[in-house]
């Protein structure tokens, strides 16, 4: 997973008197069931991934979903298959919820690779190690190994945009003649968001911002003596 590394409020001034038509009229407008929907999604985005920190994937039913959400289980049924794909869904608007509010994602080119590389990997640490975005990650990754689709969704959705992020940072460094051009971007990425997946995933060692440096290091300069 990324993590962002890298306006004006206007106020309009409103009459009494139109403030009082505006409410006039929208106390005498039928509900709009796409609001509502849209309210109820929320709501079961919200305890899926409010569930799963607090209780564990396993133990989240759509059941205890709907429960905390305030709807009838029925409505997330008709909405998605499994607990697994309200999840995913769930996670995926949390990551474009951070995306609006941080801008662009992109891994920082100041012209030195290796301290960009750093930046986004202890990012990176941060990301995999903050409660909030740990156990739904966790619990996707779990789940896909045994669902195919679900796998092959949780990649193309979440983890393929994130490494193409790489892909064009390491590209950029290519043209700048800071790495080989031979070097095939997207497999040289894998020296560095691997080991560190690996060490999370399997929670082999901590996963710290010392760790990240050192990838970065391995990565770029390689075992051989120098």
């Amino acid at each position: 997973m990324l993590r962002d590394v890298c306006g004006e409020t206007r106020r309009r001034y409103v009459s009494p008197r139109s403030a009082a038509t505006v409410t006039g009229m929208a106390e005498n407008r039928p509900p709009d069931p796409g609001r509502r929907s849209e309210r109820s999604r929320r709501a079961i985005y919200d305890a899926a991934l409010g569930l799963v920190g607090e209780v564990g994937y396993p133990r989240t039913t759509i059941e205890a979903i709907a429960a905390r959400a305030g709807v009838g289980k029925q409505t997330i049924y008709r909405w998605w298959p499994s607990k697994a794909a309200v999840l995913m869904e769930a996670f995926i608007d949390l990551g474009n919820r951070a995306a609006e509010q941080a801008g662009e994602y992109a891994i920082p080119d100041t012209g030195d690779l290796a301290a960009d590389l750093r930046t986004v990997l202890r990012a990176t640490v941060d990301e995999l190690n903050d409660p909030v975005t740990e156990a739904p990650t966790r619990a996707l990754a779990a789940e896909g190994i045994v669902d195919a689709a679900l796998g092959a969704e949780f990649v193309e959705k979440l983890l393929e945009p994130q490494l193409q992020l790489y892909v064009t940072r390491l590209r950029a460094a290519q043209e700048a003649g800071d790495v080989r051009a031979d070097i095939d971007p997207r497999i040289a990425l894998e020296l560095l968001v691997a080991p560190l997946t690996h060490r999370w995933l399997l929670r082999t060692r901590p996963l710290t911002h010392a760790y990240a440096d050192a990838l970065v290091d391995y990565a770029l300069h390689g075992l051989a003596a120098r």
